[in-house]
């Protein structure tokens, strides 16, 4: 993705190397989420946070991450899986550091064009906070890294640690700038979410569901959230380059619940989905790229997913 005459955020809060503190883990609340790594999982609405169950990605994630924490991104050109900088030296910022305040930057034009054309009220920015193996504060508990990216409803701020994109990148074989581009809009996603009712929406029918109903939700939220990413690249059309939306396909591919499932227990429990099937989220995403617009993204309304 080229994005050299892109400005960078200031929407950016850096937490790394602060630690999350004594803060407890309520459940969170308001109907965001944050990107499934494996094939159970929970959303923020109105689902009950495991820590056990690795809390967003819903498996274990020692098993997943061998206990959290890695390194921050951070390599020339965006490039992922690089080593972290020494914990003990002073703080620079990393091409990834700003890549990830391009991205933003993107995202933050994007939705303010589109809630002007399509929704008629100012768009209101996240925040994006980085943090590390030490963890941070949310307003929907400590943020840890074995967590993974996610949108918090509570304080309207998308929380990410950089190791997640070498997760991405190693282990399930997805990597590139836009395959990370594309978690940070997928997360911004959810912001949009959060901004036009659908949130608390959703929170409220979860609470009047039974769990599969519940878990089904959520998988139209997430799916929803895919397909505004994809409208989000949609808008940036020239900033692609060769191959992004391959990127873009393989880690949509990569999370799927249904590949995750059976590649951790085996067999696929569809009625466990919080996220989607592989086919579910690379279409979702296709159909806001291909179409452009917040309507295309109604995945509530759609019969067949």
């Amino acid at each position: 993705m080229d994005l050299d005459d892109e400005r960078e955020s200031s929407n950016i809060e850096d937490m790394r190397g602060q630690g999350g503190g004594g803060f407890g883990i309520p459940g969170f609340g308001g109907g965001g989420g944050g990107f499934n790594l494996g094939g159970g999982g929970l959303g923020c609405g109105g689902i009950v946070i495991v820590v056990v169950l690795a809390l967003v990605f819903g498996i274990n994630p020692l098993s997943l991450l061998g206990g959290g924490g890695g390194g921050q991104g951070g390599a020339p050109t965006a490039q992922i899986g690089q080593p972290a900088p020494d914990a003990g030296a002073p703080r620079t910022r990393s091409d990834m550091d700003r890549f990830i305040a391009r991205v933003l930057a993107t995202t933050e034009d994007t939705w303010t064009t589109i809630f002007q054309q399509e929704v008629g009220t100012p768009y209101r920015a996240p925040k994006l906070v980085f943090f590390d193996a030490n963890g941070t504060r949310s307003a929907c508990g400590v943020a840890q890294s074995a967590m993974g990216p996610f949108y918090c409803p509570a304080d309207q701020k998308v929380y990410l640690d950089q190791s997640f994109f070498d997760e991405l990148a190693k282990r399930f074989g997805a990597p590139g700038d836009f395959a990370a581009a594309y978690v940070i809009a997928h997360e911004v996603g959810h912001h949009v979410q959060t901004l036009l009712g659908i949130s608390d929406q959703v929170q409220a029918a979860q609470a009047r569901a039974s769990k599969t109903q519940g878990n089904a939700i959520q998988v139209r939220m997430e799916l929803q959230a895919d397909c505004l990413a994809g409208v989000w690249a949609k808008a940036n059309a020239t900033r692609l380059e060769p191959g992004d939306v391959e990127e873009a396909m393989r880690a949509a591919q990569a999370i799927g619940d249904d590949t995750l499932q059976r590649a951790a227990q085996g067999v696929v429990v569809p009625e466990s989905f919080t996220h989607g099937s592989s086919a579910q989220r690379t279409e979702w995403f296709m159909r806001g790229l291909n179409e452009g617009t917040i309507a295309a993204c109604d995945t509530f309304r759609s019969g067949a997913l």
